[in-house]
């Protein structure tokens, strides 16, 4: 498809696969492909300005009409040395046209050149519509016109120090452009770079919970329509095919017409069973503008979009704002103006007051997600962001703060302990069960030598606290211990004050009986998590500190993530895959920070080979291998989605001695009609896992879902398996007050 300097440039229409090319706005590179892996794409890898993936023409008309934030999808020609305009002239006419363009049709060439010979880019797109037209002319055929509104060729040339890189343009109108939008309001948000605040800010796994959204300050109604169409299942790029948007692919001479009408048939679908779920789940989609005329453009637009019996907007000032009467916690989401319709920047710092004591006051419970273009005036809501990402609004840098909000605590901020003399009777209890817990322990863990343990899982009902005990192993702080609080959270008709009260309590126990200092005393609130969200970035410090298991040193953070990257629920799990890794290739699939691995490899594994999506995680798991020592092709991570790359796992059938499969319970994957639950998948997920096991091989399969069922008709129905209960020898000590903590099987072909 493509030549460098010194070969042919000839480019013929599309192959069965071929090479693509996604753009994305600034910062959204890695959004994007995490996006296209989730449509099937496995070989999605992010680079400058967006993502490259192979596939065939229907994976490229599926990026067009599913992706929420690629800008373009191009089809690269060729690649070429053009350090004037003359040889790019030269080169475009190496290309066979009429491949591409029936004669007659209309083109339009957009080019961009940076430090290059071709100063002046109208010139460069001259000399490409030049070559093109002057090849057509000399075979004697009709010439093409040019038409820059609706091309039937749309042809994007990129320039870089004198290297041209040529694509078709199967997009046409950028695919922001969803086709909803009749009227806008000052400065609207680009639906594209909505899609990117929703998804960053987790709102299909709210919605997937059931937890509702609200825009406060929604304009135009950008982030409740693009929220309804994700909570729908509704391919942003149909209503623009059913609306004449232009399509850059439907004019290429190249275009698989069955294929894309095959694609839209299968949206139609899912759209119509989208919007009767939505209707039966009756999620509270809404947005509030104090403006008139935003409110009357939000309701034109989402009619538009066909969704006009699943949005409610009104007009209301954001002061007035508040969850709908028995509305589940969801998320609040909105861009606050950058001065233009409040008609003075002077006002935005009350706008911002206003935002945050009403979030404190009304939204316990809710997450948030603001896109500020004034990230200094964020810092008036009186609350703490737990993380942030940086977004682009055109120009403008902008800041996405999230925020977890608790009307007591604000976020996740670290409750203050509350000093001995101001407790209650029942902080003394609580301190006793922690010094009898300990001195219970104490000996085995002297034995075994463990050094992270958990000495408290909500024993007393009053304190509904999980304490875990993690030793440095760092040479430097020999003695030093670390303290990860969680607590459950406590059930709606508990009053908050009392519970606030009794964990400040709770936490000044725990600092007194172990002696920790603050700083090294951790807590979070543990909730029920749906999708990514037991992986998501809690906080920004970047802390890691090492700590021991079993001789093998293990990076874990306290502070930026709900779990610290190492359960330790699954710690004599992690010594069975060690004892039966010798000789043999393991396999760690959800690797999640490879402790797994470093066990099978200090075990005498062959080689081991981690599966994981998180790029944070691959990163973090590289850093535990290493740290021990493990380093190498016989230690491979990749990053991938689990479902797909077995999918795709041919070239491995037969290879694995031991594998090891600890899926999450929830996932957003799009592999199993848009959502992978361990209960109702785990059949087919064991199924493409035993199939990558040599003969004598045997998996271990194990999950944290309360009150699993494991389907063994379903799988002994796939060929004879050995399957073995091996739970209650996986739960360690120290979690046997919680004998539901985790299930765990042995699974194995016999002989």
């Amino acid at each position: 498809m493509s030549s460098g300097a010194g070969g042919s440039a000839t480019a013929a229409a599309a192959p069965a696969l071929s090479q693509f090319f996604a753009t994305a706005a600034r910062n959204l590179e890695t959004l994007l492909a995490e996006e296209l892996r989730g449509l099937g794409i496995a070989s999605a890898q992010e680079t400058r300005a967006g993502v490259r993936f192979s596939g065939s023409l229907a994976d490229a008309y599926r990026v067009l009409l599913w992706s929420r934030v690629a800008s373009r999808v191009l089809l690269p020609l060729a690649g070429f040395d053009a350090p004037d305009a003359d040889s790019l002239y030269a080169r475009v006419r190496e290309i066979h046209w009429p491949d591409h363009l029936a004669p007659g049709r209309t083109l339009a060439v957009h080019l961009d050149a940076v430090r290059s010979g071709i100063d002046n880019s109208h010139f460069g797109a001259l000399r490409v519509k030049d070559a093109i037209v002057d090849q057509f002319r000399d075979l004697g055929l009709a010439r093409p016109n040019v038409d820059t509104a609706r091309p039937d060729l749309g042809i994007r040339c990129q320039v870089f120090r004198d290297r041209a890189s040529l694509s078709l343009d199967l997009a046409g109108a950028p695919l922001h452009r969803r086709g909803w939008r009749v009227q806008e309001v000052a400065a609207p948000l680009k639906e594209h770079l909505a899609a990117a605040v929703l998804l960053r800010a987790g709102w299909p796994d709210i919605a997937a919970a059931g937890g509702g959204l609200l825009d406060p300050l929604c304009g135009a109604g950008t982030l409740p329509i693009e929220a309804a169409l994700m909570a729908a299942d509704i391919a942003p790029g149909l209503l623009r095919s059913e609306l004449g948007v232009h399509w850059g692919c439907l004019g290429w001479a190249g275009h698989d017409a069955a294929a894309w009408a095959d694609l839209l048939a299968e949206a139609r679908a899912r759209r119509v069973a989208g919007l009767t779920a939505l209707g039966r789940r009756r999620l509270h989609i809404r947005g509030s503008d104090q403006d008139p005329q935003a409110v009357r453009a939000a309701q034109a637009n989402a009619e538009r979009a066909g969704l006009g019996g699943h949005l409610r907007f009104e007009r209301r000032a954001l002061g007035d704002c508040a969850p709908a009467p028995d509305e589940p916690p969801g998320l609040l989401v909105t861009n606050p103006p950058y001065g233009e319709r409040l008609g003075a920047q002077s006002e935005l710092p009350a706008l911002y007051a206003t935002l945050g004591a009403v979030l404190r006051e009304r939204f316990d419970g809710w997450r948030a997600a603001v896109l500020t273009g004034n990230p200094d005036l964020g810092k008036g809501m009186g609350l703490r962001a737990a993380r942030f990402h940086t977004l682009y609004n055109g120009p403008i840098e902008c800041r996405l703060l999230h925020f977890r909000v608790s009307a007591e605590a604000h976020v996740s901020d670290r409750p203050r302990p509350l000093p001995a003399a101001e407790r209650g009777p029942g902080a003394e209890m609580l301190a006793n069960r922690l010094r009898k817990n300990q001195k219970a322990l104490a000996k085995w863990l002297r034995a075994e030598g463990i050094g992270c343990w958990r000495l408290y899982d909500a024993d007393l009902p009053e304190y509904a606290l999980a304490i875990d005990v993690y030793a440095s192993a760092e040479p430097d702080t020999p003695d030093r211990r670390f303290v990860h609080v969680q607590e459950y959270a406590p059930p709606a008709n508990v009053d908050p004050k009392a519970a606030r009260r009794r964990l400040r309590e709770a936490m000044g126990v725990i600092a007194d009986v172990l002696g920790v200092p603050e700083q090294d005393l951790f807590f979070k609130v543990r909730q029920r998590q749906r999708g990514a969200a037991q992986y998501e970035r809690q906080g920004q410090t970047g802390q890691f500190h090492v700590v021991a298991e079993d001789g093998l040193k293990l990076l874990v953070n306290f502070a930026d993530y709900l779990d610290t990257g190492l359960f330790l629920d699954h710690r004599d799990t992690r010594r069975l895959v060690r004892e039966r890794s010798r000789d043999r290739h393991v396999l760690n699939l959800f690797c999640y920070t490879a402790s797994a691995s470093v066990h099978a490899a200090a075990g005498g594994a062959r080689s081991t080979t981690g599966v994981d999506l998180s790029r944070t995680y691959m990163d973090w798991a590289r850093r535990n291998l290493a740290l021990n020592g493990f380093t190498g092709r016989d230690h491979q991570l990749i990053q991938a989605d689990c479902l797909t790359w077995l999918a795709n796992a041919r070239a491995y059938r037969g290879r694995f001695g031991l594998i090891f499969l600890d899926p999450p319970t929830f996932s957003s994957s799009k592999r199993m009609q848009g959502t992978f639950d361990v209960q109702r998948d785990h059949v087919h997920l064991i199924r493409a896992a035993v199939a990558l096991l040599a003969p004598d091989g045997e998996l271990i399969f194990s999950t944290n879902r309360r009150r699993f069922r494991l389907d063994s008709d379903a799988l002994a129905q796939h060929g004879e398996l050995q399957i073995e209960d091996i739970s209650d020898a996986t739960i360690p000590r120290d979690f046997r007050r919680n004998p539901h903590i985790h299930r765990c099987w042995r699974l194995r072909r016999p002989g």
